[in-house]
């Protein structure tokens, strides 16, 4: 059903994230992404989607990229704008190269819909070659609980507007309805259920990065300055042990 809900709506994606339109993307995830695969040479996007950050790694730091998505409709666009990366169709769980390909692993907003987090963790070290890189970014599991949400209580006094946080500690799957007919499935688990993943498989953490949203967001509406000092982005920038 995942699969499905992402081919029903590639062309929402690219529409409202890609080509410069959602400045979380390009005055935060991009510029992040850049810094942090910067000196290596093979790089990896896993959940490549219609390849915007593949390309800006290439455009950036003239890498060799390789981005793979399950979804055709996003690996058909991808190829459409070209621009320097390769492109293959596959799902994180199953990553069809050798072991220790790559220097660096690069996956964005895509872990929050995979199931089965251990097994695609374990493939990313697998393909990353010894003390390669793993830059790692999520929506952050703090505000993205089952029933979290925007709350703009008009009955105390005075109106309070706040983000509501839910069951944080249940790990649990929902499709939420992210825009008017517009589906996709989230599986939200806490932090430390990542952190402990990429443990087992032989990852060290490096840095965590939680910065606060970026000036184009707040400016898009106004309740969004009530949220300015919580992160919406949660990096995880971590190494494969030798």
């Amino acid at each position: 059903m995942n699969a499905d809900l992402w081919e029903a709506h590639a062309d929402w994606w690219q529409r409202e994230f890609t080509d410069g339109v959602d400045p979380e993307y390009t005055e935060q995830i991009l510029p992040i992404v850049v810094e942090w695969t910067s000196g290596f040479d093979r790089v990896l996007e896993v959940g490549t989607g219609e390849g915007q950050v593949a390309r800006a790694i290439v455009a950036e730091n003239g890498a060799q990229v390789v981005g793979v998505d399950p979804t055709v409709n996003q690996i058909v666009e991808a190829v459409r704008k070209g621009a320097g990366p390769t492109y293959a169709r596959s799902g994180a769980e199953s990553l069809p190269f050798p072991d220790g390909s790559f220097d660096a692993v690069v996956c964005c907003l895509v872990f929050e819909h995979i199931d089965d987090v251990d097994v695609a963790l374990a493939e990313v070290s697998r393909v990353l070659r010894p003390g390669g890189r793993f830059v790692f970014c999520l929506n952050h599991p703090l505000l993205q609980t089952p029933g979290s949400g925007w709350i703009d209580d008009q009955i105390l006094d005075p109106p309070e507007q706040y983000w509501r946080i839910g069951p944080y500690l249940t790990e649990q799957a929902v499709v939420e309805e992210v825009e008017k007919d517009v589906y996709i499935r989230f599986v939200h688990r806490p932090l430390g259920r990542y952190i402990n993943a990429m443990a087992d498989v032989g990852m060290t953490i490096e840095r965590m990065l939680e910065p606060a949203p970026p000036a184009g967001f707040i400016a898009r509406a106004p309740e969004h300055t009530e949220v300015a000092t919580v992160p919406r982005l949660l990096t995880l920038v971590a190494r494969r042990s030798a």
